[in-house]
């Protein structure tokens, strides 16, 4: 600065002093600005410092706050651990309250339950007061009817003794006239009559006044018991009607008191309704909030929970959807393969079953066919051997049956006989017995009346203490609910402080979010370029997502078309098999109907050539019957043979002649049977294509053993019939004859062994029958030999 001067060069002294001046002007400007710079520039140098004392400071702050935050970040992550595990340990703790408090159905229950506890024994006491009412108003009613009874049985006890009273006043007063009158008389006839008869007469008159005086006391001393007897019962009836009042009093006060019982009890009961839905309404009340309280936990808990697992079950349901789809298919492809595989066994055995039937069938055919010839060639020859039989036997029967008659009315007066004495000891016996019973029935209602009053008196006591019982019982049911009240009361109160510690938490939470969201604010301003980067990683990676749920979403359509596929097939297979099935029980539908139709035939046929056969027995039987009459007149005039003898060459007439009748006859029914022989050969021909026809196999054994029956008793009865030599038995009964004509078809309707029996009963009855016509013919012909020769 001090150079300047010397460096200008020289000049005037006016522009000089210009110059020097406008230099020192600009040096001093300088000098300023310099100045100026120079303050500034420390200005900015100072503001520069405490800027980056600031800066750093400022940086310094964020690191901390940082660290803070970080910190702050753990502690609330730790916090936030913890109050899950406390809302999950709250959440469990609620459950095992809800269960443990009432809800609206448990409350119900236990509002029944205790309406039920209470009502049972309640209505049980007024139930038994209702009766014990009746019962005393019936007791009531009775003892007042008894009264009047009484009353008008004493007024008319009264009434008759003053009836009798006058009567006897009468009386009196009339014989004391009469006496007067005598008196009188005797008083004049002594005048009239001697000092000695009249001193008899006065002796027989004083004799009859003792007597009359006595008679007069002895009427005094009834009329005093009259009187006595009168008294008591007047005292009697005066006691029962105390004893009356008594009881009415008694029994109206039992009555009012109840009634007083009854009101307190229905008042207490009503008292007890009103405190439980007091109690009932408080509870729903609590139980309400409750539920507000866990729908508002419940809705938190289920928004973090469904934020998180609902990618993860939309992907376990689509693979859990192919699984089902899958096993499905699988079992339903081996429900009907395994049903194919049970048809096919079933068909199998089912032939096998038809062929061994078929087989059975044919042998049992062979052997029925080979039975029924060599039957058919034994009947030729026993069937000739029957009908002599049979004449002889019907002969006997007449003499049997006139026997029969007379011992009949024998028996019939002996019985009628009998009966008359009997009556008569049995009427004789019941009026003793009656007499003796009307004994016992009074004796049994005095005793009855006397053990219902103890019985009466002892229910009255029973039904005291029941009641004191009823009276504790109810005051300590109470007792019990008023403390579950208070129970719950308290449970409730609990409930409400923990709901309220529990807003308490959500609004710590609420305030502890609210400002991690103001620093999470601060944060975002700074972080915004890092998030773009992260939207752009984020958008990159949402592309790949699309991408990944669009070949998801190919995979499962995939599935599902192949899962429809398969259910396809699956019903198609279904329908094949349900067809299979109705068209397996159409066929057994139809062969069941034409089984059935040719089972109806087969017992048509049978029932028609059972009539024919039992036809064919009637027929047989009226031959006999009109054989047996043709021969009747040889066997009178055999019974009658002294009185109109016959010459010989007449008997060889009629031996001849019935002879030849025999004959006929035989060849009559020699055609018949061999007409019903080829029909019954035809019926088995039918029988066996039937047979073989798919009869069913129960029915074919049924009828089997029936035919096979059948034919041995034909085959024992024609043996019976036919075999000529027999063993000698007992005489006939003829009892038993009449029940072995018994009518054909009818032994049918009983069991296999009763029919046994009666078949084995039968057989021994021909047999006795056989011999018995055997020794009648020998002694007819040899009474007939005798007069010939």
């Amino acid at each position: 600065m001090n150079t300047l001067p010397t460096i200008c060069p020289p000049g005037g002294d006016s522009g000089l002093i210009d110059s020097e001046r406008a230099l020192q002007s600009m040096l001093i400007e300088e000098r300023l600005r310099c100045e100026q710079h120079k303050t500034n520039y420390q200005t900015l140098k100072t503001e520069h410092n405490r800027l980056q004392d600031e800066y750093t400071k400022s940086q310094n702050e964020l690191k901390r706050l940082l660290n803070e935050k970080q910190t702050n970040q753990e502690k609330f992550q730790l916090l936030f651990e913890e109050l899950r595990g406390e809302l999950l340990e709250k959440t469990k703790d609620l459950e095992e309250i809800k269960l443990q408090v009432l809800t609206p159905q448990n409350l119900e229950l236990f509002r029944a339950q205790i309406r039920q506890e209470l009502e049972t024994p309640m209505r049980e006491r007024f139930r038994s007061l209702d009766e014990e009412v009746e019962k005393y108003r019936a007791e009531y009613n009775k003892l007042r009817y008894e009264n009047t009874f009484l009353k008008s049985e004493f007024e008319h006890q009264k009434g008759e003794f003053a009836r009798t009273l006058e009567e006897e006043k009468i009386k009196c007063e009339s014989e004391v006239a009469r006496l007067e009158k005598d008196k009188e008389e005797l008083r004049n006839q002594l005048l009239s009559l001697d000092p000695t008869r009249d001193n008899k007469r006065v002796q027989q008159l004083t004799r009859e006044k003792v007597h009359l005086v006595q008679k007069l006391k002895e009427l005094e001393a009834e009329v005093a018991e009259l009187r006595a007897e009168k008294e008591n019962s007047d005292a009697r009836v005066e006691n029962v009607q105390r004893i009356q009042v008594q009881q009415l009093a008694e029994m109206q006060a039992t009555i009012r008191s109840l009634e007083a019982e009854k009101q307190s009890v229905k008042l207490h009961a009503e008292r007890l309704e009103k405190e439980l839905q007091s109690s009932n309404e408080q509870n729903t009340v609590l139980i309400t909030k409750l539920h507000k309280a866990e729908r508002e936990i419940n809705a938190l808990s289920s928004k973090v929970k469904e934020l998180k697992h609902s990618n993860k079950l939309e992907i376990t349901d689509i693979k859990l959807e192919a699984a089902r789809a899958k096993s499905d298919l699988e079992r339903e492809r081996n429900k009907i393969q395994s049903e194919l595989d049970g048809l096919q066994s079933d068909n199998e055995i089912l032939k096998s079953a038809v062929e061994q039937h078929k087989v059975l069938l044919a042998e049992k055919d062979r052997e029925l066919i080979r039975k029924v010839q060599a039957a058919k060639e034994e009947g030729y020859q026993k069937l000739v051997v029957l009908q002599d039989e049979k004449l002889e036997l019907e002969n006997r029967l007449v003499d049997l049956e006139k026997m029969k008659v007379e011992y009949d009315v024998w028996r019939q007066s002996e019985k009628d006989q009998c009966e008359e004495k009997l009556r008569a000891s049995q009427m004789a016996e019941e009026l003793k017995l009656q007499q003796q019973i009307v004994n016992i029935e009074n004796a049994e209602k005095e005793k009855n009346e006397n053990s219902d009053l103890k019985q009466q008196i002892s229910s009255l006591q029973i039904q005291v203490t029941s009641l004191t019982q009823s009276e504790n019982e109810l005051l300590n049911s109470n007792q019990i609910l008023k403390e579950m009240v208070e129970r719950l009361k308290q449970e409730c109160r609990n409930l409400r402080s923990q709901a309220e510690k529990a807003q308490l938490e959500v609004e710590k939470l609420k305030l502890q979010q609210q400002i991690v969201n103001i620093e999470n604010a601060e944060k975002e301003k700074n972080e915004n370029s890092d998030l773009k980067q992260q939207i752009s990683s984020l958008q990159i990676q949402v592309t790949s997502l699309t991408q990944s749920e669009n070949e998801l979403l190919n995979s499962n359509q995939i599935l599902k078309e192949m899962v429809e596929r398969l259910k396809q097939e699956c019903r198609n297979l279904r329908s094949q098999a349900e067809k299979a099935q109705l068209e397996v029980e159409k066929t057994l539908e139809e062969k069941q109907i034409q089984w059935l139709e040719e089972k109806q035939k087969l017992h048509e046929r049978i029932t028609d050539r059972e009539e024919k056969y039992n036809q064919a027995k009637e027929k047989l039987q009226r031959a006999a019957i009109a054989q047996k009459k043709a021969s009747g007149w040889i066997d009178i005039v055999v019974q009658n043979k002294r009185v109109v003898p016959l010459p010989a060459w007449r008997e060889e007439a009629q031996a001849s002649i019935r002879k030849s009748l025999h004959e006929n006859k035989l060849k009559r029914l020699h055609e018949k049977v061999e007409v019903l022989e080829a029909k019954r050969e035809e019926l088995e021909t039918e029988n066996q294509v039937l047979n073989r026809q798919n009869v069913p196999f129960e029915e074919y054994t049924r009828l089997q053993k029936r035919l096979k029956d059948i034919q041995r008793r034909h085959n024992e009865f024609r043996s019976l019939i036919l075999v000529p030599n027999i063993p000698p038995t007992a005489s006939i009964n003829p009892v038993s004859l009449q029940s072995s004509n018994i009518i054909p078809g009818m032994e049918l309707a009983f069991p296999p062994h009763m029919q046994e029996e009666q078949h084995q009963r039968e057989l021994s009855l021909l047999r006795k029958r056989l011999e018995e016509l055997e020794t009648t013919q020998r002694k007819q012909l040899e009474e007939l030999g005798s007069p010939g020769e």
